[in-house]
């Protein structure tokens, strides 16, 4: 040995004592933090419970938003000009009101009665431009086919807040009461107002459904009956601490709302599961001191947890990045769900496992799972197949996920039975309108100007009519000579308004393709003018949330393979876990291509970041155990076999936990934003699971010699191991 090599190896001894010395001194300082828990038990339940009352006035004190517009970023022009509409017009969100079979004067008599409404600025009818006296047939076609079609009128309820806020859902619900069967009421906020009203009757359901499901998978794969109402009364605490915590956020999106136990609950089920094996390993180690084991065990715990929640963390963080903001309200209240789940793990848990230690030990039974070793041989075996279905899989998969189809039209994930989708359909059928845009103009614009502009947007296909205050009194009349009722409808501090009909519905290609010609001629008139509305927000909405896609899914397997580099200090590992479970999720995606089902946006926006961070977790499981097994000397069949067998029954147990969690609400939630979610996530568990098991143990097979060299310290000691 060279006098170089002496010095290296004698710098390397005192490198690694001091950092196993460092390791011993935090894993002692957690001990000692973890007895202090076992050993003041109920002092901890009390903190737990007490803890319980500022969550509840959290819960209450959040407001819930109800519209994903709302998310847009402020820096598009859509959203710059619905603020200018609120603030120059008093004016936010209108909402089209078809009234059949109703003689003129009782639909006058409507309009009233809607005009008296809190909150309604006004209402524009065809009283507005005409005597209801005069026959029909002598009014103008284009104010008679704006307003009136046989025996069906139209009106335009203006309201004086934005779409989504509390004023203008309470308005929608005040009128819906003052109309009868003839008539309906429709617009964005009327789709709001049912996603809350249906969002808020189901809310309650989704966590007793979760619970209940989670609770029997768990009395099937625990050794106690007792045990997995501990685990859910934990993480019931939990999650009230977490929907408390929102108060900070001041709002929180009704899918974040909804989505928030029923996610918590699936993610944070392993860390409780973890816990309560580590405990009952110390048990045998120190005999009749239970306070000293659970003081091991929550050591333990919170070392193992900290770590492997750090992959869910950083899926859920990587959609906080995206620039609708729906991702970072997700992502944010997650990520902080995950951490409070591993605080209440290693707190709340172990209170409450040894405050009930005597009826958990009187209620054991045979585990489910116990015994995987002939499962496990057939798999590992047959491993050579497992790869072949793989490669055959893995084409299919990435076309169907990059084929599937995806649709934003928020209203479409609505049950068609609500008032808002049945009135939409009638304004369809009845007047052919599919949606009315706004154009904001500049008031200084000359009149002659504004009504050529309009002309031509009469003329780009799928434009019925337009509507503008020189289009009611001509060009000619001086502003002075305008009727007041019609200046303050159209005409604010800075801009003029007018409304565009279209035969299209909102989100579609006809629409898109509509609005970009129609900006291409106001712009051309006006280079401040603006065109706002449903359809415009719709196609930034899509616009927006398609980079968002690409941005979530790149930060997030960065992220992540990041992670999982530093865990394992290896470059070929993270490569084969992040491919493994990308594998199954582009599986998962790829099933609503070929069943012909397109899915809600905000769900092929999510799902990626939340299965690849909930469910690396099953992979980097396996991998630390067949990691250690060959550090230890093993070879590589007998370490893969080893590492899947003990693995397999906590993998099965995490995957069917999360499946429970999610599955019920996915067949309930009459929502398909969210229930949609729900199934890609519980299905996404299954096929994670399923892939981990299959084919990640294959994938060691062939790259053991790999992932040996491009991994430090893989094999451990070879010198020690040929020793033994």
């Amino acid at each position: 040995m060279t006098n170089s090599q002496k010095y290296i190896d004698y710098w390397s001894f005192w490198i690694i004592l001091y950092y196993e010395r460092n390791e011993f001194k935090e894993m002692t300082s957690m001990v000692k933090v973890g007895k202090w828990i076992a050993k003041h038990k109920v002092l901890v339940l009390l903190i737990g419970l007490l803890l319980v009352i500022p969550s509840v006035i959290g819960i209450a004190e959040t407001r819930v938003n109800y519209d994903l517009l709302s998310y847009l970023p402020d820096t598009l022009e859509t959203v710059k000009g619905q603020d200018i509409l609120v603030d120059e017009f008093g004016m936010g969100a209108f909402s089209m009101v078809i009234v059949e079979n109703m003689e003129m004067k009782d639909v006058q008599k409507l309009e009233d009665e809607f005009s008296q409404v809190e909150h309604v600025k006004d209402v524009l009818w065809y009283d507005d431009v005409a005597d209801i006296t005069l026959p029909v047939e002598m009014i103008p076609e284009k104010y008679r086919k704006v307003f009136i079609n046989g025996d069906a009128t139209m009106m335009l309820v203006l309201f004086d807040n934005t779409t989504s806020s509390d004023d203008s859902m309470e308005a929608i619900t005040e009128l819906r009461k003052i109309a009868n069967e003839q008539c309906f009421l429709s617009g964005m906020t009327g789709v709001v107002t049912d996603i809350k009203n249906i969002a808020m009757q189901e809310l309650p359901i989704y966590v007793v459904i979760a619970a209940v499901l989670s609770l029997i998978v768990l009395e099937l794969t625990s050794g106690s009956f007792v045990v997995p109402f501990l685990f859910l009364l934990s993480i019931g605490l939990a999650i009230l601490y977490n929907l408390g915590s929102n108060i900070i956020l001041g709002e929180t999106s009704y899918i974040t709302q909804a989505l928030t136990a029923v996610l918590q609950l699936g993610v944070t089920m392993d860390y409780s599961i973890f816990l309560l094996n580590s405990y009952e390993e110390n048990k045998k180690r120190f005999p009749g001191e239970k306070d000293r084991a659970m003081g091991h065990a929550i050591a333990n715990t919170f070392k193992s947890v900290a770590g492997s929640s750090v992959t869910t963390v950083a899926g859920f963080v990587a959609l906080c990045v995206m620039t609708f903001a729906l991702g970072r309200d997700l992502g944010i209240v997650m990520a902080k769900g995950v951490v409070i789940g591993v605080v209440c793990c290693v707190t709340i848990l172990p209170a409450l496992v040894l405050f009930f230690d005597k009826p958990i030990e009187k209620t054991q039974h045979k585990l489910l799972f116990s015994r995987m070793d002939k499962p496990s041989a057939f798999i590992t075996k047959h491993y050579k197949a497992w790869v072949v279905i793989f490669l055959v899989l893995l084409f299919p998969a990435i076309y169907g996920n990059n084929h599937t189809q995806i649709y934003y039209n928020i209203a479409e994930s609505l049950p068609a039975t609500l008032d808002c989708n049945i009135a939409n359909n009638e304004l369809e059928k009845t007047f052919a309108v599919g949606n009315i845009h706004m154009v904001m103009m500049d008031n200084d614009m000359d009149p002659k100007q504004k009504q050529k502009m309009l002309s031509e947007i009469d003329e780009v296909e799928g434009v019925k009519w337009s509507l503008g205050m020189n289009s009611l009194i001509g060009s000619t009349v001086p502003e002075s000579m305008i009727p007041s009722d019609l200046k303050k409808i159209f005409k604010g501090d800075q801009y003029e308004l007018a409304f565009v009909c279209s035969e299209y519905e909102s989100a579609t290609d006809e629409v898109n393709a509509q609005l970009a010609k129609i900006n291409e001629i106001v712009k051309k008139y006006d280079d401040t003018a603006m065109v706002i509305g449903e359809a415009p927000l719709m196609k930034d909405l899509q616009d927006t949330t398609d980079a968002d896609l690409v941005r979530v899914n790149v930060i997030s397997i960065g992220a992540i393979f990041l992670i999982i580099l530093i865990i394992f200090k290896s470059i070929s590992l993270p490569i084969i876990l992040v491919a493994v479970i990308e594998f199954a999720i582009f599986v998962n995606m790829a099933i609503p291509f070929y069943q012909g089902i397109s899915l809600p946006f905000v769900a092929s926006i999510v799902i990626g970041a939340i299965q690849l961070g909930a469910t690396v977790d099953y992979a980097i499981l396996m991998t630390t155990r067949y990691q250690r097994e060959r550090q230890h000397g093993k070879d590589k069949k007998e370490a893969i076999s080893i590492a899947h067998k003990t693995s397999m029954p906590s993998i099965i147990s995490s995957g069917l936990s999360f499946f429970a969690a999610t599955f019920g609400v996915s067949c309930y939630s009459q929502v398909e934003m969210i229930g949609s979610i729900c199934t890609l996530l519980a299905r996404g568990a299954i096929i994670s699971m399923v892939v981990v098991l299959f084919i990640l143990p294959a994938m060691f097979m062939i790259f053991d010699k790999l992932i040996c060299v491009t991994s430090i310290g893989f094999l451990g000691d070879k010198k020690a191991a040929k020793a033994k």
